[in-house]
Formats: structure tokens, sequence, C-alpha cells
């Protein structure tokens, strides 16, 4: 599970986890499929037979609720560093406005499948249809 940005601790609860930790919640997320309606019970079910995490109590003692706080803070900050490797993108090439998000709206609110296409895409892994 190998992530080709860095995630770090830049705005993540260091206290709540690490790195191996986060990619591997957001590579089952995706994996299970982002936009399932039961997807946090079935990564919390993941978690706790994945042997990656056989000593980790704390991980395997969280709920789908607390699982899912993480993986959404965790795809903000990861829409976010996209937003911004595609306006340095942008800028390199001149088409981006100064103001204008990515996206061409005045907004960068993207939807699930925008979501999973990013992630996706950051992942090294063509999207599911």
């Amino acid at each position: 599970l190998k992530s080709r940005t860095s995630i770090g601790s830049s705005g993540i609860n260091a206290e709540y986890g690490n790195e191996e930790e986060d990619r591997f919640l957001i590579c089952k997320l995706f994996h299970l499929g982002i936009d399932k309606e039961n997807v946090y019970d079935e990564l919390r079910t993941e978690v706790r037979n994945s042997s990656f995490f056989r000593f980790d109590w704390f991980l395997k003692s969280r709920t789908s609720i607390e699982l899912q706080r993480r993986c959404n803070t965790l795809v903000t900050l990861i829409e976010r560093e996209m937003a911004e490797i595609e306006e340095r993108e942008g800028r390199k090439k001149g088409g981006i406005a100064a103001g204008k998000k990515p996206n061409g709206s005045g907004t960068s609110t993207p939807t699930f499948k925008r979501k999973a296409e990013m992630m996706m895409k950051m992942l090294g892994k063509k999207p599911k249809k």
C-alpha cells in the first residue's frame, strides 16, 4: 500500500493514527466502494479481521462512526492536496485564472464519484465503473 502523496501529519490528529493505518483505511474504503450504504461497517469488519492490526487494540476498538470521521478527514485532506496540485499544474500551463477553483466553478465540492476518481488516480489505479 504505497501512496504517491505524503498525507503526513499536517492537519491530521496525530494521536489517532499513523500513516500506514491511514493508507489502509483509504485503500480499503475505495476498494469496498465509497458510495455504498454500509461501507463503514464493512471497513470496521476489515480492520478487525486484518492481520495488519492484530495487536492494535485502539484501532480495532473504533466504531464505524469513528472510522467514518477519520476517513472523511483523510479524504478532505487528499482533496485539498489534489486541488493544490491541479492548481499548480494549471498555473504552469496558464489555464487557471487567479481566484478560480480547479473545477471551473466558484466552489470545490466534488461529488462522490469525483472523489473516488481523484483517489484512484492518486493511488495509481483505475476506478471501477
